[in-house]
């Protein structure tokens, strides 16, 4: 799949900061269960790129990385299984080693000279972020006058209530968010209400 396609998934792409490598393949089982298969796990713990392993494992998964922010970041995560990889932001030199890995690259971005870096780097698919701090939807609404081909998916601040905003705009494919799988519910073995979060997401847009 290419970038607009894991985009048009589902609604919602959980982001996910997995702690124990045990909870990996349940936690990616229930959001699966729910109807988000598109999950990007973030390079934040040191169990991080087993969990993207033991997730690709998951039938149904569509495993990528988050928090990328460089090559080596991208090739790890390519060599760990990962589909699909999200940074904060865009360079052209992460952009090359995306192109360069044939690995489909969110880019995160603030501006409007951000946005056109990536355009430059051939991303029209971009994540806002972050969002809520940026300016929310109102702010993607402004940009979507100048930047007419430009999609988003806004992460950053957003709960299951706030997404309903974002995707009620023509230029908002998905919203990234973590409140799919809280860290309580994940420590407390609550698949169930997980599973329960995300198919409520399935109705959002």
């Amino acid at each position: 799949m290419n970038v607009r396609e894991l985009m048009q998934v589902a609604p919602v792409i959980p982001v996910l900061v997995i702690d124990d490598i045990a909870a990996a393949k349940p936690l990616a089982e229930a959001l699966v269960k729910g109807g988000l298969r598109v999950l990007e796990i973030t390079l934040r713990t040191p169990v991080a790129l087993d969990a993207i392993k033991a997730m690709t494992e998951i039938d149904g998964a569509i495993v990528g990385v988050g928090t990328a922010l460089d090559g080596d970041d991208l090739k790890r995560a390519q060599d760990h299984g990962a589909e699909f990889a999200v940074s904060p932001g865009f360079t052209a030199e992460l952009g090359k080693a995306a192109q360069d890995l044939s690995m489909p690259l969110l880019p995160g971005v603030a501006t409007s000279a951000d946005i056109m870096r990536a355009r430059d780097g051939g991303c029209t698919e971009v994540k806002f972020f972050p969002a809520a701090q940026s300016g929310g939807p109102t702010m993607l609404k402004a940009l979507g006058g100048p930047f007419t081909e430009t999609k988003f998916c806004p992460t950053g601040g957003i709960n299951a209530t706030s997404a309903k905003d974002y995707l009620a705009l023509s230029n908002v494919l998905c919203v990234g968010g973590s409140w799919v799988a809280p860290r309580s519910m994940v420590e407390a073995g609550d698949w169930d209400g997980i599973t329960k979060l995300a198919s409520e997401c399935l109705t959002l847009k």
